[in-house]
């Protein structure tokens, strides 16, 4: 009866062949002589040394258990191997038969038709894995061979040679964990739930039934193992897993396939009503608070929900659906859980062609710098521009800033392009410059995945200077929320640019989850008013509030203050109003082409005239 585990390698088994074979040949004694033969002292001579070199022989193998047996399969020798592979002394094991001693019940058939096969037909016992008994009723794994002497006379013997396979299976089963299971979590791993769904789908099949694939992923995990250390981290995690596991069906599967993902699948649904049941089941285990040290945190995710057959046939089609729809949860703030559609499939796929329509784009210098003035305020002159990124592919169909800049920035492709911004900027600074034309700067937009990035701003210093600028020359534009989000590190970097005398503004301000109160804390050097305020301040009173509570406090600040949106007369009356010091919208100038600027620029010599007509 052989094992599960794999087989002993080809080596081993060549080896103890060659060992069973050079034993044969040296211990196969001589025929007896008949009585009288002149020569009968010297055959017996003979006789006994070959049993002597026998007997030796087998001592000399400590790592291998023999065991001698007759016709009757009672034990006629028992090597110190076999003591300590069995558990019997050679006094306890001689004369006793072979099936009392280390042969299992379940395999007590099968051997005693070996046998008489053997002694009855003169056929040979099958060499292999077997799993025998140990005295204290252990199982023993081993490769057993089998070699047959006298098989044609009165008193045949044979002998078990075999080989401890304890280690094998040992490191066998520490393989198999290793290979299919989390280490932390105990949980299958993504290669061992793959293997399991394949298995469960197949039995959905035969019943009619269907299956439900649940994928978890933890919000923000990084940001606990940052903030609590990775031993927190990971007793969360594991904490998470016994929840999860606790109300678990016989047959369901749960693996944690990454460091803060989870999938389950729910096999035998009869019915839709059972599918967002389960659902909430998990939802469920994630609403207590995680005890941690002494205080308590919760945590949330976002969950995407394939099903069987309607999404997906296959184990890695329905974890590929539910992946893509917990992808498109994590996007949506408001909807936690999201179920796999058609539509969400064309989508992504929609996303991967334009993905590679950018890079290609990218490396086939489609892309483009255009610039919008801020004008003064109070003398109409043009000091600074804002860099603003366009595509526009060889085909001819443009594309808006808004559609694939947020693709880009699911990717690291953000960082590609946000180097090409950089160095293009320059470039053009300064050849603005050694044309003569007296602008005062460009500023450059940084998105926080580009922030996150920790060479980000080394890397821009480098190129300031790489293109003979000064710090004055280019300056930078980041969002409340990337600033706030920034650690101390990338705050550091920015406090030394400020230092340097490189300009930082605030981009949107007031659209996100600070204001005011952190504007002491920031090094920044100007805060740019976000349109919505600017657009409704004429007709609503609160945002006219704001805005003016935005302007006094950036000016007692020494801040310099920057409303953008503006497209009417009546904008540009009450920003002046509230002496605001630069103003940009389509009131004065749409972003446009560098030799538009440039024309500009020339033209006008940075001030646009009847700025107070």
């Amino acid at each position: 009866m052989n094992g599960g585990a794999p087989s002993v390698t080809r080596r081993l088994r060549q080896r103890l062949h060659r060992l069973i074979s050079r034993l044969a040949e040296r211990v196969a004694p001589p025929k007896r002589p008949s009585a009288g033969s002149r020569d009968a002292d010297l055959v017996r001579t003979q006789y006994r040394e070959s049993e002597r070199q026998f007997r030796a022989l087998l001592e000399s193998l400590p790592m291998v258990a023999i065991q001698g047996y007759d016709r009757d399969w009672r034990v006629i020798y028992w090597n110190d191997a076999s003591t300590r592979l069995y558990g019997y002394t050679p006094e306890e094991a001689h004369g006793r038969p072979l099936q009392d001693l280390i042969i299992p019940p379940e395999m007590r058939e099968w051997t005693d038709e070996a046998h008489r096969a053997w002694l009855e037909h003169d056929r040979g016992i099958p060499s292999g894995e077997l799993e025998l008994r140990h005295r204290n009723g252990d199982p023993v794994a081993v490769y057993s061979h089998h070699v047959m002497l006298n098989e044609h006379t009165d008193d045949p013997v044979m002998f078990c040679v075999d080989v401890d396979l304890s280690e094998q299976k040992r490191a066998y089963r520490q393989l198999d964990f290793a290979t299919r299971f989390d280490r932390l979590t105990h949980l299958l791993n993504r290669h061992g739930f793959e293997e399991d769904l394949d298995g469960a789908l197949a039995e959905c099949r035969r019943q009619g039934t269907s299956l439900v694939l649940v994928y978890l992923d933890i919000d923000h995990f990084s940001e606990v193992n940052e903030a609590l250390g990775y031993n927190q981290g990971d007793r969360l995690l594991v904490e998470l897993a016994h929840r999860l596991s606790s109300n678990r069906r016989a047959g369901d599967l749960l693996a944690r396939i990454s460091s803060d993902e989870f999938v389950m699948a729910f096999p035998g649904i009869r019915d839709r009503d059972s599918i967002q049941r389960l659902v909430q089941k998990v939802e469920e285990a994630m609403r207590a608070p995680f005890p941690l040290g002494g205080r308590s945190m919760r945590l949330t995710a976002c969950l995407g929900v394939a099903t069987f057959p309607d999404n997906g046939e296959t184990g890695r089609e329905l974890i590929r659906n539910a992946d893509l729809a917990k992808g498109r949860a994590k996007l949506d703030e408001e909807a936690r859980v999201v179920y796999f559609s058609q539509q969400l499939h064309d989508e992504m796929i929609h996303r991967h062609r334009l993905m590679d329509r950018l890079e290609r784009g990218l490396e086939e210098g489609e892309f483009v710098l255009y610039y919008q003035p801020q004008v003064s305020a109070s003398t109409g002159r043009i000091p600074n521009l804002e860099a603003l990124l366009r595509w526009i592919p060889a085909d001819g169909s443009s594309m808006s800033p808004s559609e694939f800049i947020p693709l880009a920035e699911r990717s690291d492709l953000i960082h590609r392009i946000g180097d090409w911004v950089i160095e293009e900027a320059c470039r053009q600074r300064a050849a603005w410059r050694d044309a003569g034309l007296g602008l005062q700067r460009i500023d450059i937009n940084f998105s926080g995945r580009q922030m996150r990035k920790a060479d980000l701003l080394p890397r821009f210093r480098a190129s300031v200077e790489r293109h003979g600028l000064n710090p004055e020359d280019i300056g930078i534009e980041l969002t409340e929320n990337v600033l706030i989000d920034s650690d101390e590190e990338t705050l550091a970097a920015l406090r030394d640019l400020r230092h340097r005398g490189f300009h930082i503004g605030i981009d949107d301000f007031g659209t996100g989850y600070s204001s005011l109160s952190y504007l002491k804390h920031f090094p920044v050097t100007s805060l740019k008013i976000d349109q919505s305020f600017v657009s409704d301040a004429p007709r609503w009173p609160e945002d006219r509030a704001i805005m003016e509570a935005a302007v006094f406090i950036g000016h007692r600040l020494g801040l310099e203050v920057v409303a953008e949106g503006v497209e009417t007369r009546e904008h540009l009356d009450l920003v002046r109003e509230m002496q605001i010091d630069l103003v940009q919208g389509f009131h004065f100038f749409r972003p446009m082409p560098a030799a538009e600027v440039e024309s500009l620029l020339t033209a006008t010599g940075r001030r646009i005239g009847g700025l107070s007509s």
